[in-house]
């Protein structure tokens, strides 16, 4: 017959294994939110830039600004998803965290708790479920910023090529670039 501080012992650690998993989800959460909010001021503090300087490039400076518009928007949507990420991830540790109380409680004064440890720890998984579909989303975001600026970038460096080209050729025209 099994010990039953060991019972005890062993159904509070399923519950505490899950708030062990969600709290590491959450480190890198925090991360991520922390990351985004650099981003976010590195674009206002750019943009803030072009629209009250002089530039040489009309064209690119315009480009640049409606890049940075289209990235503080994408970067805007990410913190959406990752603060009810995180909130999913407090909720589920905090339902984890319930659900090892009750059924310690429950062993301790012998009472009956019934299903209720059980709907608790389920509804916490529902609710690391939602965090981990929220993260999801929110890496698919992060990648369409990362391609929208990479975009940008190559059309940034062909073109000061092409002004470099111009303006280090013998004749002052375009030199011949070769194709690749």
């Amino acid at each position: 017959m099994m010990d039953p501080g060991l019972t005890i012992l062993t159904a509070m650690i399923t519950p505490a294994v899950l708030i062990s998993g969600a709290g590491a989800i959450l480190m890198s959460t925090t991360t991520r939110v922390g990351r985004v909010t650099d981003r976010i001021k590195h674009y206002t503090d750019r943009f803030r830039a072009l629209v009250e300087g002089d530039h040489l490039d009309g064209t690119l400076a315009t480009a640049e600004k409606e890049m940075i518009m289209g990235q503080l928007e994408i970067h805007s949507q990410r913190s959406r998803m990752l603060l009810r990420a995180m909130t999913g991830l407090y909720v589920a540790i905090s339902l984890f965290v319930l659900a090892s109380v009750l059924i310690g409680a429950r062993e301790l004064t012998q009472g009956t708790t019934g299903v209720l440890p059980t709907v608790i720890a389920v509804l916490g998984s529902l609710s690391l479920a939602y965090a981990t579909l929220m993260l999801s989303v929110e890496v698919r975001l992060s990648a369409k910023a990362s391609r929208q600026e990479m975009n940008f970038m190559l059309r940034l460096g062909e073109r000061y090529s092409q002004l470099y080209d111009e303006t280090h050729s013998p004749s002052g025209q375009a030199a011949a670039r070769p194709v690749r």
